[in-house]
């Protein structure tokens, strides 16, 4: 998965991988690493988990983050990396769906009883803006992942250098 800017078709892009090194070391490499002013992140990983993050002062609404676990499985490492939005845009996007769902399916149901009731169904009208602000949704969150592209190159070249190891080349699968 080597990762460009061409490359990026995904939502929430991610891979798992599996290598020989510990938990421990892998750990260690990622902290060292972060300590280093080569890359502008900025990060933790305790006990198998890691959250790696684009300096505070590069960062922007759609900067995305590197969400890391790592574990022990079957006398190997493996690790699972999710590339995506901070937590709180993800939901912000969640909810803005969720909402529009909701009033699309209240609109939907009053409409068509007051069809089956023969009474007027304006209500139905709205269904056509409901989805016109869904798509607008959409390429907004598109139009974000493009703007956060360059960012998120920043954080996978991190990952591979710090930890030493060619995503490609060890892939189990591209979830």
């Amino acid at each position: 998965m080597s990762i460009t800017t061409d490359k990026i078709v995904h939502i929430r892009p991610r891979f798992h991988l599996q290598v020989s090194h510990s938990v421990e070391e892998i750990e260690m490499r990622i902290k060292k690493s972060l300590a280093t002013p080569e890359f502008p992140c900025t990060g933790s990983v305790k006990h198998g988990f890691g959250v790696i993050n684009i300096l505070k002062k590069d960062q922007h609404f759609w900067s995305p983050q590197l969400t890391l676990t790592v574990e022990e499985v079957e006398g190997e490492t493996e690790i699972r990396g999710l590339y995506g939005p901070k937590p709180s845009v993800w939901t912000m996007f969640v909810f803005f769906y969720c909402i529009l769902g909701f009033l699309t399916l209240i609109c939907t149901m009053v409409g068509f009883s007051n069809l089956n009731l023969d009474k007027p169904a304006g209500v139905l009208g709205l269904s056509p803006v409901f989805a016109m602000l869904f798509l607008s949704i959409y390429l907004v969150s598109n139009y974000g992942q493009k703007l956060g592209r360059d960012q998120l190159v920043i954080l996978h070249n991190f990952f591979e250098k710090s930890v030493g190891i060619k995503v490609d080349d060890h892939i189990v699968d591209k979830d």
